[in-house]
């Protein structure tokens, strides 16, 4: 599966608004702010990523569920369970 973002890409600074009690408590237990951002980010690109996919081949899933309902898997002739 092909990488979601390009991960030797240079950092970029940014500058964010936390909430600045999440920002204290997580500080005190020295929480990586970057690395936990990045790790979020990661996941909800893959999220939204995978519903756009979904979304673009909405036609075709519709198509190929149809036409196993009518037909059947391949190879369910040779399925011993």
């Amino acid at each position: 599966m092909p990488e979601l973002y390009d991960t030797a890409a240079p950092r970029k600074a940014t500058n964010l608004s936390v909430n600045s009690d999440l920002l204290t408590k997580t500080r005190a237990l020295n929480i990586n702010l970057s690395a936990t951002l990045e790790k979020a980010l990661k996941e909800e690109l893959g999220k939204r990523r995978a519903s756009q996919w979904a979304e673009e081949n909405q036609a075709a899933i519709k198509s190929y569920n149809e036409f196993v309902e009518q037909h059947g898997c391949f190879g369910d002739e040779f399925r011993e369970f």
